[in-house]
């Protein structure tokens, strides 16, 4: 009887034992990992508008391999959807249900050109879905829509470079020039609204189609101008390389000036020798060797800089920056917020200040969302094939 409580006493023990050993287990197991943070991503990575958009592919892939390296957001690690629009706003509707709809996003940043936003603005803003744009259209966030941002530079502040350039050269009539796309069309009306009050006069108008090859017989209408002093063109490819080659085959010998939408080394080299001399408002992403040590950007703008050039063995562009400042700026918002609550993640965004990008600081607000100003801007040239600090 005696062996047998000694047995049953054992027994217990032994049971204790194993219970308190899974107990002791179980508290010491890692916990099971945090859901991935969802993120969407329309670009135009093959197409007309891939000089756009696989900068900004590459971007985004090289940011959030360094932030899941680093440990993630607020413990959760990020997860990039990349949906390829090929510059198509009907690829960008259908890609951004899917990104809404299916893979239930936190946020879509991109398109890369303004057409294919506009084509998804109301979508985005109907469906409560944070949309951060890497098009230029000032139309994307005016008027301001909830869910809708943007990080480029607005159209009129690029065009008050611009005027203001050429008030300094003692230009005052120009010609302009403009592709019938979205980014066309909204510059070419920035460029109209603003003249009056800048002193400009512009004596010419030219629409062009977007798929154009050749724009000679635009601009030979506007040689026949002897008063035109400049040429504006707003447009993206491929005619930003077209106008400057034909203006010099014509022998139309007057500055020309292209939109902030020229910021890709690319176009340069598709211009040859005709782009010697382009006059256009950009980042300082393009410049940021000549930034004085104490510059607020250079920091942020040489490790991105050094970083993507390093990793894909091609120049930087602005375009690159756009989708820099599209993602970093969620992530900043993300962690103020402190949660993947959309709301909340909004919310954080619309209050974010301060904010170092590629385009500038951004400070954000109900009023403005974009949260750049004209000191975002430098007036920058052409010179032996480089982008270089425009003098006076």
């Amino acid at each position: 009887m005696a062996g047998l409580c000694l047995l049953g006493t054992l027994l217990v023990m032994a049971g204790l034992c194993l219970l308190g050993t899974l107990l002791f287990t179980s508290s010491c197991a890692p916990p099971p990992s945090a859901e991935p943070v969802k993120i969407g991503a329309l670009f135009s990575v093959t197409g007309p508008a891939s000089f756009l958009g696989a900068p900004e592919e590459k971007t985004v892939q090289m940011l959030v391999e360094q932030i899941n390296a680093a440990g993630g957001i607020n413990g959760q690690k990020l997860q990039l959807v990349v949906k390829d629009t090929a510059g198509s706003p009907e690829k960008a509707v259908s890609f951004a249900k899917q990104l809404i709809e299916e893979e239930k996003v936190l946020a879509i940043i991109g398109p890369s050109t303004s057409g294919e936003t506009m084509a998804i603005k109301d979508l985005c803003q109907e469906n409560k879905m944070l949309l951060v744009s890497c098009a230029a259209a000032e139309t994307i966030v005016n008027p301001v829509a909830k869910y809708v941002f943007k990080v480029p530079q607005k159209d009129s502040q690029a065009v008050t470079w611009i005027y203001r350039t050429m008030k300094e050269k003692g230009i005052s009539n120009i010609a302009i020039v403009s592709s019938t796309d979205g980014y066309g069309a909204a510059g070419k009306k920035q460029l109209e609204d603003l003249a009056p009050a800048e002193g400009i006069t512009i004596l010419a108008n030219e629409v062009y189609d977007k798929q154009a090859t050749d724009l000679t017989d635009v601009l030979t209408k506007i040689k026949g101008n002897s008063s035109v002093q400049a040429v504006v063109n707003w447009s993206i490819v491929p005619a930003q390389s077209i106008v400057a080659k034909n203006m010099k085959q014509l022998g139309l010998n007057v500055p020309l000036f292209q939109s902030h939408g020229f910021g890709n080394l690319k176009y340069v080299q598709q211009a040859g020798v005709a782009a010697e001399g382009i006059l256009f408002p950009a980042s300082r992403l393009l410049i940021v060797e000549d930034l004085p040590d104490g510059h607020p950007q250079k920091e942020v703008l040489a490790t991105y800089k050094k970083d993507y050039e390093s990793r894909y063995k091609e120049e930087v562009s602005t375009f690159g920056g756009h989708s820099y400042d599209a993602l970093m700026v969620v992530v900043e918002a993300l962690k103020k917020a402190g949660e993947a609550d959309r709301e909340k993640v909004r919310d954080a965004l619309e209050t974010l200040t301060g904010f170092v990008g590629t385009a500038g600081v951004f400070n954000f607000s109900a009023t403005d969302h974009t949260g750049l100003d004209l000191t975002a801007f430098e007036m920058l040239t052409v010179k032996d094939g480089k982008f270089v600090m425009y003098k006076k």
